[in-house]
C-alpha cells in the first residue's frame, strides 16, 4: 500500500442523519412539545401531592403524640409514677400505632413496647426533644422491615423519662403507592401522546402532501389540478378550498392572457392589411407623379395613428375583461363632475355640427371606479351619439341616480338608432352595421363601453330612442347603470 505524502490532507465524508419525514413534521413536534410541558406539570403536581401529604400525615401523627403524651403526663401528675406504669402496660397489651418507653433516670427501661429510645439524651435537657426515626421490625413472614416513625421525649418531675412515638409506615406506603399510580399515569399518557401525535402528524403529512402535489403539478404547468377537500371545516380544508381559489383566478387570468394575445392578433390583423394596402397605394401613387413623397407619408402616418388607437383600445378591452368583473384601481368621486365635464367638452363639437345638445346632471352621485375608463366610456357614447346624428338633431345626455339606488349615464339621440335584431350583435368588438360604414371608426367604441361597465359590475343597454319625427329617427338611447359606492349607500 502506498503511503500519503507528508501534508497531504485526507478528506472524510460527513453522512447527515435525517430523521424520517413523519418525525420532522411540525405536528409531532408540538406533540412531543405538548407532552414535555404536560410532564413538568405533572411532576410538579407529583411533587406537590407528595409533599403536602407527607407533611399533613406528620403533622396528624404529631398532634396524636402530643395528645397521648398530656393524657400520659396529666395521669402522672394525678396518680404517680405506678398508675402511668400500669397504664403504659395495658397500651402496650392493647396494642396500635404508639410507641412506649418510660425510663428511670439514669435511662434504664421501666416498661413499654420499645427496648430503648430513639433519641440520644442531652445533658441539661429540660424540655421534650421531637426526633423521626427509623423503626425496624419483622413481618408476619419475618422479613426486617424499617418503617418510618415519630416520637418524642420528655423527662416527669419525678425523674423519670417518659418516650411516646407514632408508627407512621402505614401511611408513608400509602404515599408510595399513590406515587407509583402517578408515575404508571404518567408513563401512559406519555405512551398515548406519543401515538397519538404521530397519528395526528401522519394524518397532516398525508393532507399537505396532496397539497404539496397540487402544488408541484401547477409548477409543472398543470392549471387543472385543484386540492381535495373533505368538507370537515377545519383549517386545511380551508386551506384547500383557498389553494383552489387561487388557481381558479390564476387559471383564469391565464386564459385572458392567452385570449387577449389571440385577440390582438386576430383583431390586428385587418388593420395592419388595410394599412399595408394604403401605405402601398400611397408608394404608387407617388411613384407616378400623383401625389408627392410628404403626402405618401402623411399617410402612412394617419394610419399608423388609427393602428395605434385601434391597439390601445383592444389592449384596454383586453385588460378590464381580465379584471374578471373587479374593477381596477378605483377611486370614490362625484359621476357628476364627470359628466358636466364631458358635457362641456363635447356641447361645442355638436354646435359646430348644427345640433342640439342638452345635459341633465342629478348632483351628488357617488361612485367607487376608475375615473379614467368611465370617461372613455362616457365620451365613446357622446362622440357615437354626434357622429351618428344628422344635422338639425339632438343628443341629450343624462346622469341620474334611480330609484334602485344604482347610477345611470344615458345618451339619447334622433339618429338612425339600431334595429332591435343587432343591438346584441353591435357591442362586439369590430362590428359595424350598414348605415355606418361611411363614418369613420374601427367598431370598438361600444365593446370597450361594455368592457368598462361589466368591469364596474354593471350592464349597458341600448333601448329607441324617442321615436321617428318629421324625418329623422328612431333614434337611440344608450345607458349605463353602474352600482354606487357602498358609502354612499350606507348614508
Amino acid at each position: 500500500m502506498g503511503r500519503a505524502r507528508p501534508g497531504a490532507s485526507v478528506s472524510k465524508e460527513t453522512k447527515t442523519v435525517r430523521l424520517p419525514s413523519l418525525l420532522r413534521r411540525t405536528p409531532f413536534r408540538l406533540t412531543l412539545l405538548f407532552l414535555a410541558l404536560f410532564v413538568t406539570a405533572a411532576g410538579s403536581v407529583l411533587a406537590w401531592v407528595y409533599i403536602a401529604s407527607a407533611a399533613e400525615a406528620r403533622a396528624r401523627a404529631e398532634a396524636d403524640v402530643r395528645s397521648e403524651v398530656g393524657v400520659l403526663a396529666s395521669l402522672y401528675r394525678a396518680r404517680g409514677v405506678d398508675a402511668l406504669n400500669q397504664a403504659l402496660v395495658e397500651r402496650s397489651i392493647r396494642g396500635g400505632p404508639y410507641l412506649y418507653l418510660l425510663m428511670d433516670a439514669q435511662r434504664k427501661a421501666i416498661t413499654g413496647n420499645v427496648s430503648e429510645s430513639p433519641i440520644e439524651p442531652t445533658e441539661g435537657r429540660t424540655v421534650a426533644q421531637w426526633s423521626s426515626f427509623r423503626l425496624t421490625d419483622t413481618d408476619q413472614e419475618g422479613r426486617v422491615r424499617r418503617r418510618q416513625a415519630m416520637g418524642v421525649e420528655m423527662q416527669l418531675s419525678g425523674g423519670e423519662i417518659l418516650f411516646v412515638g407514632q408508627d407512621i409506615g402505614d401511611t408513608e406506603a400509602y404515599l408510595g403507592r399513590l406515587t407509583q399510580a402517578l408515575w404508571a399515569a404518567m408513563l401512559m399518557v406519555l405512551v398515548l401522546g406519543a401515538g397519538g401525535g404521530l397519528l395526528v402528524s401522519r394524518n397532516v403529512e398525508r393532507a399537505m402532501g396532496r397539497l404539496n402535489r397540487v402544488v408541484h403539478a401547477v409548477q409543472n404547468g398543470d392549471l387543472k389540478a385543484r386540492a381535495e377537500v373533505r368538507r370537515s371545516g377545519d383549517e386545511l380544508d380551508e386551506l384547500g378550498a383557498g389553494l383552489n381559489q387561487m388557481l381558479d383566478r390564476l387559471e383564469a387570468s391565464m386564459a385572458s392572457i392567452r385570449h387577449a394575445g389571440d385577440a390582438i392578433a386576430h383583431d390586428l390583423r385587418s388593420p395592419l392589411t388595410r394599412m399595408r394596402a394604403k401605405m402601398e397605394v400611397a408608394l404608387i401613387d407617388a411613384e407616378a407623379g400623383r401625389i408627392d413623397g410628404a403626402d405618401a407619408l402623411q399617410v402612412a402616418l394617419d394610419e399608423a395613428d388609427a393602428l395605434l388607437k385601434t391597439f390601445n383600445t383592444v389592449l384596454a378591452i383586453a385588460r378590464l375583461q381580465s379584471a374578471a368583473g373587479r374593477t381596477p384601481d378605483p377611486v370614490l368621486f362625484d359621476a357628476a363632475d364627470l359628466a358636466a365635464d364631458l358635457a362641456e367638452l363635447y356641447e361645442p363639437a355638436a354646435e359646430d355640427k348644427g345640433m342640439e345638445f342638452s345635459a341633465e346632471i342629478e348632483r351628488g352621485l357617488m361612485i367607487e371606479a376608475n375615473r379614467p375608463f368611465l370617461a372613455q366610456a362616457l365620451a365613446n357614447l357622446i362622440d357615437n351619439a354626434i357622429k351618428y346624428t344628422p344635422e338639425g338633431g339632438a343628443v341629450k345626455l343624462r346622469a341620474r341616480r334611480r330609484s334602485s339606488g344604482e347610477i345611470e349615464f344615458s345618451l339619447t339621440d334622433t339618429g338612425p338608432g339600431v334595429p332591435a335584431e343587432d343591438r346584441e350583435r353591435v357591442v362586439q368588438r369590430f362590428v359595424r352595421l350598414d348605415n355606418s360604414r361611411t363614418e369613420p371608426g374601427s367598431g370598438l367604441g361600444l365593446s370597450l363601453v361594455t368592457a368598462v361597465v361589466e368591469a364596474h359590475a354593471g350592464r349597458l343597454t341600448l333601448d329607441e330612442g324617442p321615436g321617428a319625427y318629421d324625418g329623422y329617427g328612431p333614434g337611440l338611447r344608450v345607458a349605463m347603470v353602474l352600482p354606487p359606492a357602498l358609502a354612499a349607500e350606507t348614508a
